[in-house]
């Protein structure tokens, strides 16, 4: 009979992990016409919103414990909120006076339990989904600690007066911080004990882990895991959830060709595939992401490449054609929308698209900010039809659906 070999046998232990929800603050911000209701107990499409938060960390089996830390004036408020019903929801704990002092009290609340990791989360944030969430503790295996974050579309001015411009920021630098941030537990606990001793609290647990020297991983946001802070935020949240007629779908389309000329590559979906010629353009002549793009920019309104990206501009020459498409996302995003899905169709004879799909996925995917999942790239020949059976050139067509708030 076999029997294994005598020796030791490792198995890795599965990391446990805790929720901290920061819901201690009186919300006066959010109100508007009367309304007095702290905005993390305000309703949403008939939920309150910290419900929402809580029920949002719940829905992932991975964590084991959620702490809540509210106001001591508003043991009644939480108390009154409908019974989640899990057992890994533990009894909540008064906050201080500061978000930071809140934050240590959720941690000391947690030290019993020994977590190994640590996810903080904002009670006004109640969008958070499971990929973001998943984000934040998948970075957690390699690094101290890691937010979630979206690009800065805007352009931003420094000013020390107020009054006048003193500088103008590099935006390619700059990333808005959501939450959930997530930390090796054992770490922050003792990174906030000491910043509590500070004179000045800090505004976020990130800025304090990266003063305690920890390394803080960037992870992918979503525009869709808004804050609710003024009154213009809940309308949007009633918007998002109140139902047909708030959010729209809306769908683009763009085409484009491009001429082949002497070369040894083609750029496609963002991917360089060797090749007997290249694409005659401006740019990269990527045709596969200008049909991208122009769909996108076609979903929102917003003209085509030649409006935002004019040929007759030396800045584009041979620039890559991701730029482009990054540009058309962040514009989605920038009107409070997102990208369901993206399809692609490339017309050619040669060079073969099909062993390079899944590359132009995963490039497509992390440009557009979306999972490969959302994104199709097909690819036919025109049976030796034409300008593309000929091998003169080839053909990109694309789609893109989006959702967005309706306007009217």
């Amino acid at each position: 009979m076999w029997r294994p070999p005598i020796g030791r046998i490792h198995v890795t232990r599965r990391k446990s992990i805790a929720a901290i929800v920061v819901a201690a603050g009186r919300g006066e911000r959010a109100s508007a016409n009367g309304e007095t209701t702290p905005k993390q107990y305000r309703s949403v499409a008939g939920t309150p919103v910290l419900t929402r938060t809580l029920s949002a960390l719940l829905a992932c089996d991975s964590i084991d414990h959620v702490v809540t830390v509210i106001h001591p004036d508003h043991g009644e408020r939480y108390g009154a909120l409908p019974d989640l019903g899990d057992m890994r929801l533990l009894a909540p704990v008064h906050g201080g006076a500061e978000r930071q002092a809140s934050v240590l009290a959720g941690l000391q609340a947690l030290a019993p339990h020994k977590p190994d990791l640590v996810l903080i989360q904002d009670a006004a944030r109640p969008f958070v989904d499971s990929d973001i969430i998943d984000g934040v503790i998948g970075a957690l295996a390699e690094h101290d600690a890691a937010l979630p974050v979206m690009p800065v579309t805007d352009t931003i001015k420094r000013s020390t007066d107020g009054k006048v411009v003193n500088a103008t920021e590099d935006r390619q630098t700059l990333f808005a911080a959501q939450t959930p941030q997530g930390f090796r537990f054992p770490q922050i606990l003792s990174a906030h004990m000491r910043a509590a001793r500070l004179p000045r609290p800090f505004t976020d647990d990130a800025a304090i882990a990266e003063w305690a020297g920890l390394t803080v991983a960037l992870t992918k946001g979503s525009a869709h895991n808004i804050k609710l802070t003024i009154p213009a935020d809940f309308e949007r949240a009633e918007r998002m959830l109140g139902g047909t007629g708030q959010m729209e779908f809306r769908q683009g389309m763009g085409i484009d060709f491009h001429q082949f000329e002497p070369g040894d590559a083609v750029w496609l979906g963002g991917v360089k595939i060797p090749h007997t010629k290249k694409l005659k353009g401006h740019s990269d002549a990527d045709a596969a992401l200008h049909a991208l793009t122009d769909a996108l920019y076609g979903s929102i309104g917003e003209g085509d490449i030649g409006t935002h990206f004019p040929p007759s501009d030396p800045q584009w020459r041979g620039a890559a054609s991701s730029i482009f498409l990054e540009h058309a996302a962040k514009l989605v995003a920038a009107k409070g929308g997102r990208i369901v899905n993206v399809d692609l169709n490339i017309v050619c004879e040669a060079p073969r698209i099909g062993p390079h799909v899944a590359a132009m996925r995963e490039t497509i995917a992390k440009v557009c900010g979306i999972s490969a999942s959302r994104v199709a790239v097909k690819a036919t020949t025109s049976e030796k039809m034409g300008f593309a059976g000929r091998e003169e050139g080839l053909m990109a067509m694309a789609t893109a659906m989006i959702e967005l708030p309706r306007e009217d």
